[in-house]
């Protein structure tokens, strides 16, 4: 198992924030580990704790093509010792298409192609029973880690930071790690997401996931009352980006030789940097969640003709 002590809490130098009385950290998980980094492992951390103990042959879990939660996934069974399976979006892919699959093939993972189709019905109760038939006694873990056992992880996140900040920052994909994170708030803090995805229903979403997991409606309420969000930094979608995001990432870490990614940590950011405009911010402490995921940064680079690091 991996531990976290790589994960510092780094301050970020800005002259202008400090004129204002505002101190802005970064926790860096995604100096956890090359592969299994941010918030991947805190979601794989105890579903893979729980397929030892409950005896499974492995897990199964879901992803697409360049799918940090695949790799991460296929890299912490292989340290851990036990099977995975990716079933992976798109059945005109193979084992060889890109980077991304070729590693975590090279990781023993058994990889799964399924047409756009049914990769849909992922979530539908008849496929996920189907699946199961398919592939007996393998713990089968949401796309993205979104399960209990991945929101408990995420919970950790806060217990490591000794700052205690009035204001946390991260993007957002499938709520599990906002989620984690609202149960770790204590006080007056306030917890800002940002979602990745066009059109998504940040609370809702978040409140179906502490559903899920048997917490009351009374204790979700008081949970999501901690949560502001940020619908619009988008940039046109989930894996959408435009010059001025790879710029401004580019700009960032020029300035403070920091790596962002432009599907997630990248947008959060630069929402971060553009909301602490505000005058309300003054006087305060901020700590942003680094929750890795570069490893597909290479690909957008050559696709863009810009070189962010």
């Amino acid at each position: 198992m991996l531990n976290t002590n790589q994960s510092i809490v780094q301050e970020i130098e800005i002259s202008s924030l400090k004129n204002r009385g505002i101190s802005l950290f970064v926790k860096r998980d995604d100096l956890i580990h090359e592969t299994i980094s941010g918030n991947k492992w805190r979601k794989l951390k105890y579903n893979i704790e729980s397929c030892v103990v409950k005896k499974k042959k492995g897990i199964l879990t879901f992803g697409g093509a360049y799918s940090n939660h695949l790799i991460a996934t296929a890299s912490a069974c292989h340290k851990s010792g036990i099977k995975a399976i990716g079933i992976v979006r798109g059945d005109e892919l193979n084992a060889e298409s890109n980077e991304t699959l070729k590693a975590c093939s090279m990781l023993d993972m058994e990889l799964v192609f399924v047409s756009r189709k049914d990769y849909k019905l992922r979530i539908e109760k008849a496929f996920v029973e189907s699946i199961s038939i398919k592939y007996p006694n393998f713990m089968i873990v949401p796309e993205g880690g979104a399960n209990y056992y991945g929101m408990i992880g995420c919970q950790e996140i806060l217990k490591e930071v000794e700052v205690k900040p009035d204001h946390i920052f991260v993007a957002q994909g499938t709520t599990t790690t906002s989620c984690g994170l609202a149960m770790g708030l204590i006080d007056n803090q306030i917890l800002h997401v940002v979602p990745a995805l066009k059109g998504f229903n940040s609370l809702s979403e978040m409140e179906s996931l502490y559903l899920q997991s048997g917490m009351d409606l009374d204790w979700i309420e008081q949970l999501l009352g901690k949560v502001e969000v940020y619908p619009e930094y988008h940039f046109g979608g989930y894996g959408k980006y435009n010059l001025a995001l790879l710029n401004f990432i580019k700009e960032f870490y020029e300035n403070h030789s920091l790596k962002l990614d432009p599907v997630y940590t990248g947008k959060a950011m630069f929402a971060l940097m553009n909301e602490i405009q505000d005058v309300s911010f003054n006087d305060s402490s901020i700590l942003f969640i680094h929750t890795g995921g570069l490893q597909g940064v290479g690909p957008i680079e050559k696709k863009s003709g810009v070189k962010l690091f």
